[in-house]
């Protein structure tokens, strides 16, 4: 596998690279990200990989990213054409403005004009949703996005960091009143982050949404640079630089350890063993790798050559399972009680005891 091979994003027609470079780290301005010049060699090197879908928001580094981008590719039609450019709004960047956060009408012409500007272009290709606001009817924000796709300075709709019943919520409403539905869902989604399998994934299983991860590495936690030896304090990351200061717990150092011994036989590091695994996941199109060097970008993409065996991938989600939700707690239960002992689809369950004297018609 390569960068070069692109998978269906969702229900549609738009082909992503297995790797989305994510650029809430192009600019300086959040005191933790990468310069102007090394976002612009990270956006070349992405794209002389095969790399076609790169990831942004209004918000990154106080607008700086998208402008970065756009300077990259914003003049240039051929490589324009080439790539998937992706952006969000809902978030405010400009604070005291009450209408230029959430996802009214109002507010996304308003910021989707501006991105247009930054990234210096006719059009977005994938517009996101970047936090679900639940001030602003549904049916508002839903026509919205789709009088957007209708105009043709949107191609695609996406939702990000949203409740699962409201996604399904806005997405039938879409099918049902002839609106562009959704064809993506981005979550965070690693090894140290999984609950989004509770519903948030047979959701977008269901209703045709491919899923963009994001934090797939954990803010840098499962890159390699954490283990037992440091127990979580290294300078000069991005956690360092935000203040934190924490110990791995046990359950993260199972997992690191596991992903340090899995890299060895794979030859590569553990960030790409964390990467390969996230993007194995069912449902998952492309995940989101958020780099500040082009060497940790390269270290990334070698992401895509490693193929993880079953057993390897088998164990990992052992060590990393969170603990049950009600509902996936339940739900093993519920075709005990359903089937009754019969095979449906290949599946037998055992009958649940308190039915096994049951007989039809006794009362």
């Amino acid at each position: 596998m390569s960068l070069q091979s692109y998978k269906i994003l969702g229900r549609s027609g738009l082909r992503v690279s297995p790797l989305c470079l994510g650029s809430m780290t192009f600019g300086e301005d959040w005191g933790w990200g990468a310069s102007v010049d090394e976002s612009t060699k990270m956006i070349n090197t992405y794209v002389e990989r095969g790399g076609n879908f790169i990831d942004t928001a209004n918000i990154y580094t106080n607008n700086h990213s998208e402008k970065i981008i756009g300077d990259v590719i914003g003049r240039n039609s051929s490589l324009r054409t080439q790539l998937v450019i992706a952006t969000k709004f809902a978030n405010n960047a400009f604070p005291g403005n009450p209408n230029t956060g959430g996802t009214g009408n109002k507010s996304l012409l308003a910021n989707l004009e501006h991105s247009l500007r930054r990234l210096q272009t006719d059009h977005i290709d994938l517009y996101w949703i970047h936090s679900w606001d639940f001030l602003t009817p549904v049916e508002e924000t839903m026509r919205s996005l789709d009088n957007a796709v209708k105009s043709g300075k949107v191609r695609y709709i996406g939702v990000s960091d949203a409740p699962a019943w409201k996604v399904a919520q806005a997405q039938t409403m879409a099918w049902l009143k002839d609106w562009t539905p959704f064809i993506g869902l981005q979550i965070e989604y690693s090894l140290l982050q999984r609950t989004v399998e509770d519903e948030l994934v047979p959701m977008a299983l269901e209703s045709g949404l491919g899923i963009t991860p994001w934090g797939p590495l954990k803010g840098g936690l499962l890159s390699g640079k954490y283990n037992r030896a440091n127990n979580g304090k290294v300078s000069g990351t991005r956690i360092a630089a935000r203040g934190g200061d924490f110990s791995l717990t046990g359950k993260q150092l199972s997992i690191i350890d596991e992903l340090e011994r899995i890299a060895q036989l794979h030859n590569t590091t553990p960030a790409a063993i964390a990467l390969s695994w996230v993007n194995n996941k069912p449902g998952v199109t492309s995940t989101i790798i958020g780099v500040r060097s082009v060497k940790q970008l390269e270290d990334n993409i070698a992401a895509v050559k490693v193929h993880l065996t079953t057993d390897e991938m088998a164990l990992l989600d052992k060590l990393s399972t969170p603990p049950l939700s009600f509902l996936n707690e339940y739900k093993d239960l519920i075709p005990t009680m359903q089937h009754g002992g019969i095979e449906i689809n290949g599946f037998k369950p055992e009958a649940a005891p308190q039915l096994a004297n049951m007989h039809p018609g006794k009362y």
